[in-house]
C-alpha cells in the first residue's frame, strides 16, 4: 500500500505545485514540488526494500495490488518531472511579462 498511498500524494503535490505555478505562486511551487519528492522517496525507499529482499532470495509475492501500485509510482515520478518543466515554464513566463 506504501507504493499506492506515497505514489497518489507525490502526484497530487506534483499537480497543486502546477496549480500554484499558474497563479505566479512560485513559493508555493516550489514548496509542494519538494513534497512530491518526499512521497516519492518514501515510495522508493519501499519499491528499494521489496527488490533487495526479492535479490536476496526472500520470496516476494506479486500482486495485482503490488503491480498497481508500482503503476501509481511510476505514472508520479514522470508527472513530477513534467510539472517541474511546466512550473519552470510559468516562471519564466512571468519573467518576459514583468
Amino acid at each position: 500500500m506504501s507504493l499506492l498511498v506515497n505514489g497518489g500524494n507525490a502526484k497530487s503535490s506534483a499537480m497543486a505545485a502546477i496549480t500554484a505555478a499558474k497563479s505566479n505562486d512560485f513559493e508555493t511551487a516550489k514548496a509542494k514540488l519538494a513534497e512530491a519528492d518526499k512521497y516519492l522517496k518514501e515510495a522508493h525507499d519501499q519499491e528499494t526494500a521489496l527488490l533487495t529482499a526479492e535479490a536476496s532470495g526472500e520470496e516476494v509475492d506479486i500482486s495485482l495490488l503490488m503491480i498497481h501500485g508500482q503503476d501509481h509510482l511510476m505514472t508520479a515520478i514522470t508527472f513530477r518531472d513534467l510539472a517541474q518543466e511546466i512550473v519552470d515554464l510559468y516562471q519564466r513566463l512571468a519573467k518576459d511579462d514583468k
